[in-house]
């Protein structure tokens, strides 16, 4: 989480970025960006995508920020 209680992903930064994770990723799956392009989900986006995900709709985020 970032200040104000949004998320921000950013594919660059995914230590699963080029796995077969990325085609499961609940980012590709709802928004079907390019893989270069960040997205900040606010707070009631990230619930309503919790939501999605406890319902088996879509994958749960899987996002996991690379270090260093």
């Amino acid at each position: 989480m970032v200040a104000g209680g949004s998320i921000h992903i950013s594919c660059e930064e995914c230590v699963l970025r080029h796995s077969d994770a990325c085609e499961d990723c609940v980012v590709t799956y709802v928004l079907g960006r390019e893989p270069s392009d960040a997205i900040v989900i606010g707070a009631e986006e990230a619930r309503a995508v919790r939501m999605l995900q406890q319902a088996g709709l879509v994958p749960a985020l899987r996002h996991e920020r690379r270090v260093g």
